[in-house]
């Protein structure tokens, strides 16, 4: 018999042996996943300097970088892109109970 250990990080994914079990649990992984690539685009669209910025300083630098950050959860949350649906779609499609029933 193998008992799974349920950990939860700071994510709040379970982090333990059984993950992937619950479609909740791998439709929080999609919506985390889609909110770095978000941040990831947004972090790649600022690195495209268009213009030499008016102030420029760590101090806004930081600040862009969290703003960032909270925009793309809030992105990933209210208006996704798509990719943590398909990523999770596609994780689900191997494990049979997680597919939602067909109707």
């Amino acid at each position: 018999m193998t008992q799974s250990i349920g950990i939860t990080g700071a994510t709040g994914v379970n982090t333990g042996l059984a993950r992937g079990e619950t479609r909740a649990n791998l439709e929080k992984a999609g919506k985390q996943f889609e909110a770095i690539f978000t941040g990831m685009m947004l972090k790649s669209a600022r690195q495209a300097k268009l213009a030499d910025p008016l102030f420029d300083s760590k101090a806004i630098d930081t600040f862009t970088e969290m703003q960032d950050g909270q925009v793309a959860k809030a992105m990933a949350e209210h208006a996704p892109l798509g990719i943590g649906k398909a990523m999770t779609d596609f994780l689900a499609k191997s494990q049979s109970d997680l597919n939602p029933p067909a109707g």
